[in-house]
Formats: C-alpha cells, structure tokens, sequence
C-alpha cells in the first residue's frame, strides 16, 4: 500500500460561510486558519495547499474578552525614524472590523508562501451580507 500524496489538479475546493457574531474573535480566527489550510480535509498534506475558501460575515459583531479592547494594540511602522504608529483595538474593531479578523487569521497561518497564498482564499465582511452566492457556500459550525 502506498501513501496518497494529493496533486493540485486533484483538489476541489469548497466555500464555507463563518458567522462571527458573539463569538471570540481568537476562536473564529482558529476556525477559518484550519480550513484555509485544509487540515480538516482527510487528504491534508502539509507541503501541498489542500485548503478551501473561507467567507467570515458580522465582523464587527465579533468579541474580544477581557480587557483587550483597551489593552491590546495593533501596532504598524512607516518606515521613518520614531514612525511606530499604535492602534487600541477598540477603535480598529469600530473603524476597520474586517482588518482586526484577517490579522488574527494571518497570525495563525504559516509565514511560508504557502500560508500568504492561502490568506488570499479568506473574505471577511463587517455586515452580514456577502457577493458568494454564486458559489454556494456552506454554513461551518462549531
């Protein structure tokens, strides 16, 4: 018997439908990072990119427990000297919801050009409403 290794014209990918209100952002990030990646599908294969698109609607609805609203910062550089420029995540989750999810997705991915290609299979909305009906989405639960 011989180890299956799946090529890339072997891999259909689906679409899966992630709701985020109510929910820990740390927790959705964990969900749509798995299936990004594929490790959910029994073909997973670690060097190959096996993994399916990932639709994550009510961002803004997501949560962050405790005191990260205040105490956690997203943190950026411009490039110039003193140019670190600091964020509180109340005002990203108020102003830019669909950035705070993909950089709480991007952290869970490998930095390798497999996890940037993958990132690129993740839509994230702030509402409720997505353009991917075309592509008949499944609702993920977990």
């Amino acid at each position: 018997m011989s180890t299956f290794m799946p090529k890339a014209g072997d891999i259909s990918r689906k679409w899966y439908i992630i709701d985020a209100a109510g929910k820990p952002l740390g927790r959705i990030a964990v969900q749509a990072a798995t299936i990004l990646r594929g490790k959910h599908n029994p073909i997973f294969t670690p060097h190959v990119d096996c993994g399916d698109f990932v639709i994550v609607l009510n961002a803004s609805k997501a949560v962050l427990t405790g005191k990260k609203l205040d105490q956690k910062f997203y943190y950026r550089h411009t490039g110039y000297i003193g140019g670190l420029k600091a964020v509180k995540y109340r005002k990203l989750m108020e102003t830019r919801p669909e950035m705070a999810v993909e950089l709480a997705v991007k952290g869970m991915m490998p930095d390798t050009t497999l996890g940037r290609k993958s990132l690129t299979r993740l839509r994230v909305y702030a509402g409720d409403s997505h353009l991917h009906a075309a592509q008949k989405p499944e609702v993920w639960s977990f």
